[in-house]
């Protein structure tokens, strides 16, 4: 296990570098931040000023070298919008962000597991076809119709929830439950088909010879057998909300990691914008080591 982890760690390492000079260079693409945040009028001097405060004087090479090398030290540079450590504005709102995709994935992986596992049961009845017409429908829903359908509906029109903001409980409806539709379709499916592959083997045959509940049967005997395919699509989903749900992050006016990347990179805060990228990738790495964890401990023939 330990060397398995090792080379992961080795790999991830190798994928974040390649990430961070992809974004170093890209975003410079962007434009000159001094031409967004002094007045038009502004003095060469004082452009001068500006570019040296912010080590925009030298030539980009030179910049990506000085970035790595205060990476080493674990210096993430500050933020020119804020005037504040970038990382601190990072992990402030990767905060939201985690809390956003925790409350989401807790209430989609316990409704896909238990509503795909009775729909498995019986497979072409009426609660099975009801449920896979709905899941089907989820997974295909662009999340930002949703967003948008949602906010005219129960905030403007019916005036239940308020449309952004994160002040009170009402304010998280519509982003945990616009966010939790699509993955909840894509884990509903996969639960399912697990699910029937596992009811259909002899082992649960054999327990349903024995007299044993339906309810055992499915939640003891069927579905950790079932587990390890949920996992994986489990662990997508919720690494792709901790990559930021930029769309539903942007409509709702919610301060997470996606809406602060794309807020960043309009303002041309490069620090920023590489935080977060940095942030972001540990804690999907971190995410795919507990999944393959996971696969270790629900199935012991698994060796690394």
């Amino acid at each position: 296990m330990k060397h398995f982890l090792a080379k992961r760690a080795v790999s991830s390492a190798i994928s974040l570098l390649l990430l961070i000079v992809a974004v170093f260079f890209l975003s410079r693409l962007t434009g000159d931040p001094t031409d967004l945040y002094l007045p038009i009028d502004a003095s060469q001097e004082a452009r001068d000023n500006f570019r040296a405060l912010h080590g925009l004087n030298d030539p980009l090479i030179t910049q990506f070298g000085r970035y790595v090398l205060d990476l080493l030290r674990l210096d993430f540079g500050d933020s020119i919008r804020r005037a504040q450590p970038a990382l601190g504005v990072v992990v402030q709102a990767f905060g939201w962000t985690l809390q956003l995709a925790a409350i989401t994935m807790l209430i989609v992986t316990v409704g896909a597991i238990v509503l795909g596992s009775l729909a498995a049961f019986r497979v072409g009845g009426v609660f099975d076809r009801i449920a896979t017409f709905c899941s089907l429908i989820g997974a295909a829903a662009p999340d930002f119709w949703i967003a948008i359908v949602a906010i005219v509906v129960f905030s403007l029109g019916f005036g239940l929830v308020p449309t952004s903001g994160t002040g009170t409980a009402l304010h998280w409806v519509l982003p945990v439950a616009v966010l939790s539709i699509r993955p909840f379709g894509l884990i509903l499916q996969v639960v399912r088909g697990s699910m029937i592959n596992a009811l259909g083997s002899a082992y649960v045959k054999t327990a349903r010879a024995k007299g044993v509940a339906p309810r055992a049967m499915i939640f003891v005997h069927a579905l950790r057998n079932a587990m390890l395919p949920v996992i994986t699509v489990i662990g997508d989903q919720a690494a792709g909300m901790l990559n930021g749900a930029v769309v539903v992050e942007t409509i709702f006016g919610f301060p997470g990691v996606g809406k602060l990347m794309i807020d960043s990179i309009l303002q041309r805060d490069f620090t920023v914008v590489l935080a977060a990228i940095m942030v972001t990738a540990f804690a999907i790495f971190l995410m795919n080591i507990l999944i393959d964890l996971a696969y270790a401990a629900l199935d012991p023939r698994i060796r690394y």
